[in-house]
């Protein structure tokens, strides 16, 4: 009876050593699958980390076009209200001066060599009057760029000339 008992106690311990490899082997089963689970979930967290990210610089880089294009918008409108302003002062400087050359008309004397001095002033400030009122800033711009095309040296030298001149008035104000 005793071998029968021992018989059964080894047989016993067998099938629990058999039983213990094969829970070892659910085992080592679960934890690959468990694993690769992890993974798989750590590859979709990765890919929609990536995709958020894709997705706010996108909209990062849409809301920067958008900003840079009002920017533009309103660069153009704050130009183009300047550049009104600018043509509505020549025309107000061209009045003035055909006002100013009526004045010298009507304030000196029409006879004698200062009668024809102040003839030929309120002519030239007439004449200079009505060019400033009729051309405006954008016509003047246009006659000094085709005046300098035509005759860029001397344009030139008369730059030079001028830069020297505002060079020598700003170092004797310093003094």
């Amino acid at each position: 009876m005793s071998t029968t008992i021992r018989n059964q106690g080894g047989n016993q311990a067998n099938q629990a050593k058999d039983q213990a490899g094969q829970a070892a082997d659910k085992g080592r089963e679960a934890a690959s699958h468990a694993g690769e689970a992890v993974s798989h979930a750590a590859s979709a967290v990765g890919q929609a980390v990536s995709q958020k990210a894709s997705d706010v610089a996108s909209t990062v880089k849409e809301k920067a076009g958008d900003f840079a294009s009002a920017a533009k918008d309103k660069a153009s409108d704050v130009a183009s209200t300047i550049g009104h302003k600018a043509e509505d002062a020549t025309t107000a400087v061209g009045h003035g001066m055909q006002s100013a050359a009526t004045a010298v008309r009507e304030h000196t004397p029409n006879e004698g060599m200062l009668g024809s001095a102040s003839r030929n002033v309120a002519d030239a400030m007439d004449s200079a009057g009505k060019y400033v009122e009729d051309r405006n800033l954008s016509g003047m711009m246009d006659d000094m760029t085709s005046l300098i095309k035509r005759n860029p040296i001397p344009a030139l030298l008369l730059g030079l000339g001028v830069g020297f001149l505002i060079g020598r008035l700003a170092s004797s104000s310093r003094s």
